[in-house]
């Protein structure tokens, strides 16, 4: 196994190489990649500061989502005939996920269910992620088992915040053929008809995106970044604001609130597993 080493505030931190493409991750916080670098290009956008203050969401790399993807109405949810309680993006983000293999270009950490997470998702599960790095492309495979006796709904999402400079913006495009979206800032269907990533904030979320995939033009200076992901991730999330230099594009599988309104909501079978993948390649 390659071992840790103390990356931001100390926290261990495991690199992923192959050739002139780095990847690194800190399976403490949430199981979170914290860089990719193809050639010195910084796909990704970071506030270390954040990362480094356990008390604070991290903005930027690439948080997952689970076991929600988004808010929840009213902030909670029915199962087992009781209301429960989810953060925003849910708790995975935020937990430590343990090292289960790390060679010098996968890195496989789990998390489990515990007393902690069945206060607010009663379901017994194991999950894990897998980083496999090849060449210049990132795979993140998600895996579930479901160790309950009951179906466990599964609505997961990833969110990397890509670095873009401010000044690149204008420039910048999210190939598309979506016609409609929902607007999170209006809170109100949309007809679709392109983005302006000028706008002092941008948080659609396109219904009828098509296709396992997209790619994203960072403007002149720094290299595309090609995205696929399984045929289960039916939503694409396109956020960014004025005066950060990121713009995040997540795949989910469903809408916000799938939990509690059931639409476009995945379950896994008693005892089985399900797999997805995303993958990221600069």
């Amino acid at each position: 196994m390659s071992g840790p080493f103390a990356g931001i505030a100390g926290l261990d931190t495991y690199a992923l190489v192959d050739g002139g493409c780095r990847v690194e991750v800190i399976p403490s916080r949430g199981a979170l990649v914290t860089r990719m670098t193809v050639d010195g290009d910084e796909v990704l956008y970071l506030d270390e500061a954040t990362v480094a203050d356990p008390a604070k969401n991290v903005r930027g790399g690439i948080p997952v989502l689970f076991p929600n993807a988004g808010p929840l109405p009213g902030d909670t949810y029915p199962a087992d005939r009781e209301l429960y309680t989810l953060p925003q993006h849910g708790f995975a983000r935020r937990m430590p996920w343990k090292v289960r293999q790390s060679e010098d270009s996968l890195l496989v950490v789990g998390l489990s269910s515990n007393v902690e997470t069945r206060r607010h998702f009663p379901w017994k599960f194991d999950a894990q992620l897998t980083f496999s790095l090849v060449g210049t492309r990132l795979t993140l495979g998600f895996d579930v088992q479901n160790q309950d006796h009951r179906p466990m709904p599964l609505h997961l999402g990833f969110h990397p915040y890509f670095r873009v400079p401010e000044e690149m913006k204008l420039q910048t495009r999210v190939e598309t053929d979506a016609t409609h979206a929902w607007d999170n800032r209006l809170k109100r269907e949309v007809p679709f008809t392109g983005f302006d990533f000028t706008e002092d904030e941008v948080d659609l979320h396109l219904r009828n995106h098509s296709g396992p995939g997209t790619r994203l033009e960072r403007g002149p200076g720094s290299r595309p970044v090609r995205l696929s992901w399984s045929p289960e991730f039916r939503l694409l999330v396109v956020w960014t604001f004025k005066g950060k230099d990121f713009i995040c594009v997540e795949p989910w599988t469903a809408a916000a609130g799938a939990l509690a309104t059931g639409q476009g909501l995945l379950h896994v079978p008693p005892g089985e597993r399900t797999s997805l993948a995303f993958d990221i390649e600069a």
